[in-house]
């Protein structure tokens, strides 16, 4: 199956596994992992920063380890913790009225599911005008949180010649990352997949089970260091 890029970007293939969304909550785990990232991250920003300026950058570069070095150990799970808190609450409204769902998945990944009744036309691939204003809160909380690459793909119900269902499956996945990287999220974090008929989430037998496969779905990855 044929894969288009904007630009690559690594994919991790997960399972669907539910997670705690309160970013409070965090493992012991996690805390002795974000410890040793950040005092690593330190050390190696305290050198740079220490050849770089004599006058305070070691202090500046140690600060920027920190952040940097966290993200590589223990801190994945709370930088995803809080990207997750804040699309839900910013989707808050998407959500209760069914328009969009966000899951947590194993290896800290998130998933954002998008109804493709509210953003998509019928047999077509422009973004509907209503729904980009969810699109730009998405975008928002996206740029805040680089450390992440967002794999989009697009899915449809098998009505229609099967090669048909799969261009129209990629062009609304490259639809959305246009969109965001229009948006300001950095085109190189973006992968654009069309999965046509293949992977339905319910029957097609019945319009209720054709309705939900119509979808675009994000997967945010955090990217390990």
């Amino acid at each position: 199956m044929k894969k288009l890029l904007i630009p690559a970007t690594i994919v991790f293939m997960t399972a669907c596994t539910t997670m705690p969304s309160d970013p409070n909550m965090s493992h012991q785990k996690t805390k002795q992992g974000a410890a040793t990232g950040a005092a690593i991250g330190a050390i190696a920003g305290a050198i740079i920063g220490h050849n770089q300026d004599s006058s305070g950058g070691a202090l500046r570069g140690a600060l920027v380890g920190a952040a940097a070095g966290g993200l590589t150990g223990g801190t994945i799970g709370a930088y995803m913790d809080k990207q997750q808190y804040e699309f839900e609450q910013q989707l808050a409204a998407e959500r209760s009225a069914h328009q969009m769902e966000v899951q947590r998945l194993q290896n800290e990944n998130l998933k954002i599911t998008m109804s493709g009744e509210v953003s998509f036309d019928f047999d077509s691939a422009a973004l509907k005008p209503g729904f980009k204003p969810t699109l730009d809160k998405v975008a928002d909380i996206l740029k805040r949180y680089p450390q992440t690459t967002v794999e989009i793909t697009g899915h449809t119900d098998n009505v229609g010649p099967a090669d048909y269902n799969q261009k129209l499956s990629e062009q609304r996945a490259i639809s959305v990352a246009r969109y965001l990287e229009r948006k300001g999220v950095a085109g190189n974090r973006i992968t654009a997949i069309g999965r046509g008929e293949w992977e339905p989430r319910e029957s097609n037998d019945t319009e209720a089970g054709r309705q939900l496969n119509r979808r675009v779905e994000l997967l945010i990855i955090p990217i390990q260091g």
